[in-house]
C-alpha cells in the first residue's frame, strides 16, 4: 500500500511543503553547530563541570606577516644617505684681531735628588806638611802622615803622578818641584795605588803669591867711569826716594843684584825669589832730586 498518493492534488503540496521545512530545520541546525565563518570550527565537548571564567584578556595571535611585506618593513629601516647640493659660499675675510696664541709652557718645578752618601775611603790622609808655601820658590819635600799605606801607593798632586818613598804605615813623602807651585792657588793632595783600588781622602796644599817689593824704580845715577853704580828707588808707602848700591839690601829682605837703565834686579834674602822692577817715572816730591835746577845764563842769552 503506498504512503503519499501523488495522484491528488492536496498530497503534492503536503510533500513539497514538508520537504522545505526539513531543509529550513537543516540550515537553523548547520548555523547553531558551526556556523557561516570562515574559520575552522572548534569542537566543543560537553562537560559536567563549566569551565571557571578567565579574569585576564584573551590574547590574539600575532598576525601572520608575509615575506613580501617584511622586505617592504626593511626597506623603511634602512638610513637615508643625504647628498647636498653643490654650492659656492663667499670667502670668508681675514679677522685682523684674531691670532694664535701659543699655550703657556708647563712650569717645571726643578727637584733637587738625594744625594747617594760616599763611602768613606779605606785609606786615611791626616796631614801634609808643609801645608802652605810660596809660589816661584825651589823643590821641597812634602811629608804625608796617616794610616794603612802600603809600598804600592803613591802621592799625587792635581792627579799626577809623583815619586813616593814608603816611610811605613803611617808615612810618606816625595819631592814637589818648583813647576808645581809657579802660580799661586790649591793643590790637590791625594795618596792612591795607580790601579785607584786603595785611595785616600784629599788634602790641599795652599800656594800664595811672595811678597813683593814695595820700591819703584825711579833712576840711575853714574860717572862715565862707573855708570850704573847708583839706583834711585821710591818707597811707594811715603814717597821718599833714596839711592841704593849693589848689595844694599832694601826693605829688610830685598838685596840688589842689578842695576841697569832699564830694571832693577832684587833677591829676596829669606825665600831666594827673583823680583825685576822696571825703570818707571816716581813722584819726585821729596829727596834730592826735588830742588828745582837754578838756570845758567849763557853768553847766548846776551843781547
Amino acid at each position: 500500500m503506498a504512503l503519499v498518493d501523488l495522484s491528488k492534488p492536496g498530497e503534492k503540496k503536503k510533500l513539497i511543503f514538508a520537504a522545505g521545512l526539513g531543509l529550513g530545520a537543516i540550515i537553523v541546525l548547520y548555523w547553531v553547530l558551526i556556523g557561516f565563518d570562515s574559520r575552522t570550527p572548534v569542537k566543543t565537548t560537553a562537560s559536567a563541570t563549566p569551565p571557571p571564567r578567565s579574569t585576564a584578556t584573551t590574547q590574539r595571535p600575532a598576525p601572520v606577516v608575509s615575506a613580501s611585506q617584511q622586505v617592504i618593513d626593511a626597506a623603511r629601516m634602512a638610513p637615508i644617505e643625504y647628498v647636498p647640493s653643490s654650492y659656492s659660499a663667499p670667502e670668508a675675510k681675514r679677522n685682523i684681531f684674531a691670532y694664535y696664541e701659543p699655550p703657556k709652557a708647563p712650569v717645571v718645578v726643578p727637584t733637587t735628588p738625594t744625594p747617594t752618601p760616599t763611602p768613606p775611603p779605606p785609606v786615611l790622609l791626616a796631614s801634609v806638611s808643609p801645608s802652605n808655601v810660596y809660589a816661584r820658590t825651589a823643590d821641597f819635600k812634602l811629608e804625608a802622615a796617616g794610616d794603612k799605606f802600603t809600598p804600592e801607593m803613591k802621592i799625587f798632586v792635581d792627579g799626577r803622578e809623583l815619586p813616593t818613598t814608603y816611610r811605613g804605615p803611617q808615612q810618606l813623602s816625595t819631592t814637589i818641584s818648583a813647576s808645581f807651585i809657579a802660580a799661586p792657588g790649591a793643590r790637590q793632595i791625594v795618596v792612591r795605588t795607580p790601579d785607584n783600588r786603595l785611595y785616600s781622602n784629599q788634602l790641599a796644599v795652599n800656594v800664595a803669591a811672595p811678597p813683593t817689593p814695595n820700591y819703584t824704580y825711579i833712576g840711575i845715577i853714574g860717572t862715565q867711569d862707573r855708570i850704573g853704580d847708583t839706583a834711585l828707588v821710591q818707597d811707594r808707602g811715603n814717597r821718599n826716594v833714596s839711592s841704593v848700591f849693589r848689595g844694599d839690601v832694601i826693605g829688610g829682605r830685598f838685596r840688589v843684584t842689578s842695576i841697569s837703565e832699564k830694571e832693577l834686579v832684587v833677591v829676596d834674602t829669606s825665600l831666594k825669589i827673583k823680583h825685576v822692577l822696571p825703570m818707571t817715572e816716581g813722584d819726585k816730591g821729596s829727596g834730592p832730586l826735588s830742588r828745582p835746577t837754578p838756570r845758567v845764563d849763557s853768553e847766548d842769552d846776551e843781547p
